[in-house]
């Protein structure tokens, strides 16, 4: 386990330095209406501040006993719904671009939905202990956490933010498959999320013409833009890089380089390796906290670890294959390191409920490849004392 929680610190902080490098690169010449150009700290700044927020939470969140978290679990997830219907109130919300996620702060903002992620993973995984029993049924499997995952999923779709609703979507049927949620009760809600979610898209003219951007670049230049100039950041700098502060697109060629696109900076400024070593950590990441899930002393400590791990290495993953034209254009932070304090201090939080599990997990377990085979027949995180 030490080895575990080891790799797990080391490579969040490496994620977080090297978040913070790319940062202050990719802003410190920033296009302001297409006319002037912003020289300076003030992202890194506030980046920074964010950072020490999570930090200090990180470490009282691993301080912390998560089986107070699991007493606390339907107060955490109303908060978080509080705080979701807030980007709704009037001199309160934010909108931007036509959409309503943020919520106004003394010299700054918050982005409620990154906070409902934590919210929605805790009470999920205090379901699935407090109904282990019964998750093969489809009343208690499907119809009452269909319902909870549904209220917070419903006030995110409408901000509209699909790519988040999608994502917690995901991580919230994997919580509910590894419970014990059987496949054949899961396939049919699946496939109605997914006609719905096709049918909103249909009838939103961004997010369509964003993917038939996708599917035909040439087509559709504008929309195109930035997958197309990623992709040429990411090519030009080959192996090793341009060099940290020498990239081009930064200067006005590709928006939002330094938020949802600053793995584009990285392979250009630093190369192919530092890309791979980007990817590489977040397998890391992936790993310690399935392991941590595996050994964890009780059925809701493992469903905290699964739906945390879960959430960090599908958003990294969905980032970068955005990043990279794998996926359609759709704004995700890349955890860790883009700009966005909402996202940083979520993350953070959530490293610390791995830290917390792992400190009361099973004192004699080892990592061993055996740990990473599932046999057919077993679900390997079922079995815990209660």
């Amino acid at each position: 386990m030490k080895v575990a929680v080891t790799t797990l610190a080391f490579c969040v902080a490496a994620l977080l330095a090297l978040g913070l490098v790319m940062l202050y690169s990719s802003s410190m010449v920033m296009p302001i209406k297409n006319t002037q150009l912003q020289v300076g700290a003030g992202m890194l700044r506030m980046q920074l501040v964010w950072c020490a927020l999570g930090m200090i939470a990180c470490v009282i969140v691993a301080a912390t006993n998560y089986e107070v978290i699991k007493k606390l679990a339907w107060p955490i997830f109303i908060s978080t719904l509080i705080l979701a219907a807030l980007v709704f109130v009037h001199h309160v919300g934010l909108q931007i671009n036509g959409a309503r996620r943020w919520i106004r702060l003394p010299g700054g903002t918050l982005q409620p939905s990154e906070i409902v992620k934590i919210g929605l993973i805790v009470i999920v995984a205090w379901y699935g202990d407090r109904e282990q029993r019964k998750m093969n049924t489809f009343t208690r499997g499907i119809i009452f956490p269909g319902l909870i995952i549904g209220a917070a999923l419903g006030l995110i779709f409408i901000e509209p933010d699909r790519g988040t609703t999608i994502l917690l979507a995901g991580v919230t049927g994997s919580m509910l498959l590894i419970a014990g949620v059987r496949w054949l009760h899961l396939i049919p809600v699946g496939i109605a999320g997914v006609a719905a979610l096709a049918y909103s898209f249909l009838h939103d003219g961004m997010r369509s013409g964003r993917i038939m951007a996708w599917l035909h670049p040439q087509q559709h230049d504008d929309v195109a833009r930035q997958a197309v100039q990623a992709k040429i950041a990411i090519g030009s700098g080959g192996l090793t890089g341009l060099g940290l502060g020498d990239g081009r697109q930064k200067l006005g060629f590709l928006p939002e380089m330094h938020s949802d696109f600053i793995f584009a900076n990285i392979g250009e400024e630093l190369g192919l390796i530092a890309t791979m070593s980007v990817v590489i950590g977040f397998l890391l990441i992936a790993i310690c906290g399935f392991y941590i899930a595996r050994n964890a002393r009780d059925q809701f400590g493992a469903q905290l670890a699964i739906g945390v791990t879960t959430l960090i290495s599908v958003q990294a993953a969905f980032n970068i294959a955005v990043v990279t034209s794998m996926l359609p254009n759709k704004g995700i932070a890349l955890p860790f390191i883009s700009a966005g304090g909402s996202s940083l201090l979520a993350m953070l939080i959530g490293v610390g409920i791995l830290f917390s599990v792992a400190r009361r997990a099973n004192p004699a377990a080892k990592m061993s490849a055996a740990d990473f085979v599932v046999d057919d027949n077993s679900n390997p995180f079922a079995a815990r004392a209660t």
